[in-house]
C-alpha cells in the first residue's frame, strides 16, 4: 500500500532522525487502525537520498511480519529507486532488534546487492523512538554476512579477494625492491599505489 506524502514529506534524508520525523507521524497514523501489529515499510530514495515514496509491504501480528523480498524490491525497481531504507515499528515500544530481525535484513542486503538497490538502513521504531541498524553498526556487520550470499556469488568474490591479495603481495615486493635501491618513499609511492605509510613500513635488507 503507497503512503501518501505531501511534497513537504518528500524530504532529503541526511540521518536516521529524518526518517524518524516522517515515519514516526506514519506511524501514528496507521496505529489508529491497527495499534498493536507489525508493520513493515520499505522507503525508496532518489541517488541524493530524497525520497521516492514509501511502501507498507506487510501488515503482521503483535510481534511478527512477513516480509517477502520480492515485494520489498518490486516497488523499488518499479519507481526507479536507487537505494532503500527498511523499517517497521515493534508495537510494544522495545526496540532491540530480534534475531528474525536481523535475518530478514540480512537476506534483503543480499538482495539488494543483486538487483543492484543498496539497503542503506533499516530502522526499529515505536511513537517514541527508534534504533537504526546503520548507526549502531549492524547494518555493516551484516553486510560481512555470507549467509544469503549465493555460492556463486561468494566463489566469486572469493578468487577477487584471492586475486587482490596475490596481487598486493607483488606490488609490496616491487616496493621492497626499489627501497632496496635507495630510491625514496614518496617515488615508490607513487609508481605502486601504495601509501606512503605503507612504504616507509617496509623493512628490507641492504644487498
Amino acid at each position: 500500500m503507497d503512503i501518501k506524502l505531501t511534497e513537504e514529506e518528500k524530504i532529503k534524508i541526511l540521518n536516521s532522525d529524518d526518517i524518524y520525523g516522517i515515519m514516526q507521524k506514519v506511524l501514528l497514523r496507521e496505529n489508529k487502525i491497527d495499534q498493536n501489529r507489525e508493520h513493515f515499510w520499505v522507503i525508496g530514495l532518489e541517488n541524493n537520498n530524497r525520497i521516492l515514496f514509501i511502501e507498507l509491504v506487510s501488515l503482521g501480528t503483535v510481534n511478527k511480519t512477513f516480509v517477502d523480498p520480492m515485494e520489498v524490491f518490486s516497488f523499488a525497481l518499479q519507481k526507479r529507486a536507487v537505494k532503500v531504507i527498511l523499517c517497521h515499528n515493534h508495537p510494544s515500544g522495545e526496540l532491540k532488534p530480534s534475531d528474525a530481525d536481523k535475518d530478514i535484513t540480512d537476506r534483503l542486503i543480499q538482495v539488494g546487492i543483486i538487483v543492484n538497490t543498496k539497503v542503506i538502513d533499516h530502522l526499529i521504531i515505536s511513537t517514541k523512538s527508534y534504533l537504526s541498524f546503520s548507526d549502531t553498526g549492524l547494518l555493516a556487520k551484516l553486510k560481512k554476512s555470507t549467509k544469503y550470499v549465493p555460492s556463486y556469488v561468494l566463489e566469486k568474490r572469493i578468487k577477487k579477494e584471492a586475486t587482490e591479495i596475490a596481487e598486493k603481495k607483488k606490488t609490496v615486493e616491487i616496493a621492497k625492491e626499489l627501497k632496496r635501491k635507495g630510491i625514496d618513499s614518496q617515488t615508490i609511492s607513487e609508481a605502486t599505489g601504495l601509501s606512503l605509510e605503507e612504504v616507509e613500513k617496509l623493512r628490507v635488507r641492504k644487498k
